[in-house]
């Protein structure tokens, strides 16, 4: 071969691999151009995955379709913030919480929720459960909430707490009165006593009731009353009575055991007595003696009532007043014959005696009376009031006769 045939194969070779070389350099700069492009193309974004924040850069056109390049599946729960059909520009913030499911008790009721709130209180709330601050919440409101934690609510309600007769309201989450007490710190005393029992399930609106019980001595000095002995005097007519010695009081010491509830006395038990002064017996002779007054031979008076010749005139000394008479006999109706010093005149029909009310003439008393003479206070009646006299006669036509008059009476002893 020519020397000039292999000069113009060796330039076609050299031209092809040149063209070659030309053919990939400029494939090679439009990738890398158009991959600077696609990289510039990508959007820059900040995204927080259940608290963890990435910068990431994406070509993604949603919020959703950004998550789901990260492998991220939303539940129904999950909050996404902003929503998944956002669209993503450059710079956006996205965030991503993964919902958990909370079981919760409240009193006694259970339940459950879905939330993403990372304390008690924010699941409490996103439960729409509000709390006062009597309530009991396990775990305590403030607590961050781990996986798998349950919430006990126990919602407070109002009792009434009457300690020793001191009544308040007090709100309380305790489930006996005994667990109530405690938290309240009431302590019972040996004596204090509990109206109801310890073990007592608490409602609302229950009345919880201690009693205060107080055991005291108290010693006081009080006078002692003086017996009255009676005696038979038979020298003093039968009606009378005579105070032979005065009684006096003495004074005695006792001793008392009380017992207080809520400060008023219950009880009072005598435990101890002693006699500091003894009292004087009172002694008071009561009379015995029967006077059987007997009528003397008389001349026929006015009204037929018989009166004494030696009696006619007022006798002198005394007290002297007037009274309304009537008469009667041993025989009257309701009438037993005997008086009430004990003169029996169904025996002594002739006795001169007189029924008398004692507050004005004293039974047993000797006295005169104008035109009956001489005679005995010896007996009372139902219808003998104040300033009257009835007096014995024998006969019921004597009585009739006699009526009713004013007459002069002297109480002469």
């Amino acid at each position: 071969m020519s020397n000039r045939i292999m000069e113009i194969l060796f330039f076609r070779s050299l031209r092809s691999k040149q063209i070659a070389v030309g053919v990939l350099s400029l494939t090679l700069f439009v990738a890398v151009i158009s991959l600077a492009l696609f990289e510039n193309a990508k959007k820059s974004v900040t995204l927080d995955v259940n608290g963890e924040q990435m910068e990431i850069r994406t070509h993604a056109h949603t919020v959703g379709q950004l998550l789901s390049h990260q492998e991220i599946q939303v539940a129904q729960h999950d909050l996404v913030e902003p929503s998944v059909n956002t669209p993503i520009e450059d710079g956006l913030s996205v965030k991503w919480e993964q919902a958990k499911q909370v079981k919760l008790t409240v009193d006694d009721e259970k339940s459950s929720i879905w939330t993403t709130g990372k304390t008690v209180g924010e699941v409490l709330a996103a439960a729409g459960i509000e709390i006062t601050q009597d309530d009991a919440v396990e775990p305590s409101i403030n607590e961050q909430l781990a996986n798998n934690t349950g919430i006990t609510v126990q919602k407070a309600f109002e009792v009434t707490l009457n300690d020793g007769g001191n009544e308040r309201k007090v709100w309380s989450t305790s489930t006996t009165v005994a667990d109530f007490l405690k938290k309240e710190n009431i302590q019972l005393d040996e004596d204090d006593r509990l109206d109801g029992k310890g073990d007592t399930k608490l409602q609302p609106n229950s009345i919880v009731k201690v009693v205060r019980v107080e055991k005291v001595t108290d010693v006081v000095e009080e006078p002692a009353n003086f017996i009255v002995e009676t005696r038979n005097d038979p020298h003093l007519l039968k009606g009378r009575e005579k105070v032979v010695q005065a009684g006096k009081k003495g004074k005695v010491s006792r001793k008392f055991e009380v017992i207080k509830e809520n400060g008023k006395e219950v009880s009072r038990k005598l435990i101890e007595e002693k006699t500091i002064t003894p009292p004087q017996t009172k002694i008071v002779a009561v009379g015995s003696k029967v006077v059987v007054a007997a009528a003397p031979t008389s001349a026929k008076g006015k009204g037929g009532v018989g009166v004494s010749r030696s009696n006619a005139a007022t006798p002198a000394g005394g007290k002297e007043f007037y009274v309304t008479a009537t008469a009667y006999t041993a025989y009257c109706n309701g009438c037993s014959g005997k008086t009430a010093t004990g003169i029996n005149l169904r025996a002594n029909p002739n006795a001169k005696v007189i029924a008398v009310d004692p507050k004005v003439i004293p039974l047993g008393s000797k006295v005169w009376v104008e035109g009956y003479g001489y005679a005995i206070a010896g007996d009372t009646g139902g219808a003998i009031k104040g300033m009257k006299i009835d007096l014995h006669v024998p006969t019921k036509s004597t009585a009739y006769n006699f009526g009713r008059r004013q007459v002069k009476i002297k109480v002469i002893d």
